[in-house]
């Protein structure tokens, strides 16, 4: 089976403190309030469960309605730990690349952020 082409993931040039490494190639978000990281950890654990309970499913050839209906459980649960990041990036990240960066820092913000919606939207 031939390979598909994948598509690079743009990059911006953020703010220094919303990079880290050599060449910025690894980011961080400029703050992450505590009680987020830790609810979107504890979601993110419960969604680790939801997959492994699919794969026994799938293993077990349980009714093909019933998988299905896990998985929206599972993409609407993806879905509510993006909204709440994308949240925190609004209010911290792109607010400060907005406010406090250079124009080229803010432009690169205002396009991260429409790829992020329209990537999200797909």
């Amino acid at each position: 089976m031939p390979k598909r082409a994948t598509k690079k993931p743009a990059t911006h040039s953020l703010p220094p403190c919303c990079t880290s490494g050599a060449d910025g190639a690894v980011r961080h978000a400029l703050k992450v309030e505590p009680e987020l990281k830790k609810s979107n950890l504890v979601r993110l654990r419960r969604i680790e469960g939801q997959i492994r309970g699919l794969q026994k499913m799938i293993e077990e050839d349980r009714y093909c309605a019933d998988i299905m209906i896990q998985i929206s459980s599972v993409h609407q649960s993806l879905r509510s730990v993006s909204r709440r990041l994308m949240q925190n990036h609004l209010r911290h990240c792109a607010t400060h690349a907005i406010k406090s960066g250079t124009d080229a820092e803010a432009e690169d913000m205002y396009r991260e952020l429409v790829d992020l919606v329209f990537r999200h939207c797909r």
